[in-house]
């Protein structure tokens, strides 16, 4: 299998981080535009999409800043996926940082998934 490569994604939004937190942390607000469905044990979270299911761990998490979380799959390797929050000191502007790994030929395809998502993600929160 070939290695993956990391790459990031930024996302200006019009929320506050407080908001946004509550969004990308929780097994309700990801139910709202990550998944169909997400359900959490400890730090064991399931992600449902119609017929399929991903199991994650979720590796980080900082209040009101950020979350990581590994693919159970990718256990053992040094993949991740990472949702940041990010305040401009000067400006205030809010964004969105997607941290992910995608094999080289899917990086594409995997960019226009989270732009899809933080579309929704921001439809969710009237950000749009």
């Amino acid at each position: 299998m070939d290695d993956k490569v990391k790459f990031e994604l930024e996302y200006p939004i019009h929320a506050s981080p407080a908001l946004l937190y509550t969004y990308i942390s929780t097994p309700s607000g990801l139910s709202e535009w990550f998944a169909d469905n997400v359900n959490s044990r400890g730090e064991l979270f399931k992600f449902i999409w119609d017929e399929s299911e991903e199991h994650a761990k979720l590796l980080v998490k900082k209040s009101g800043e950020r979350v990581k979380f590994r693919w159970v799959a990718d256990e053992g390797e040094d993949y991740f996926f990472e949702i940041k929050i990010q305040v401009d000191e000067i400006t205030k502007d809010v964004s969105i940082i997607v941290v992910d790994f995608a094999e080289d030929d899917e990086i594409d395809e995997a960019k226009m998934l989270w732009d899809n998502q933080i579309s929704s993600l921001k439809q969710v929160i009237g950000s749009v």
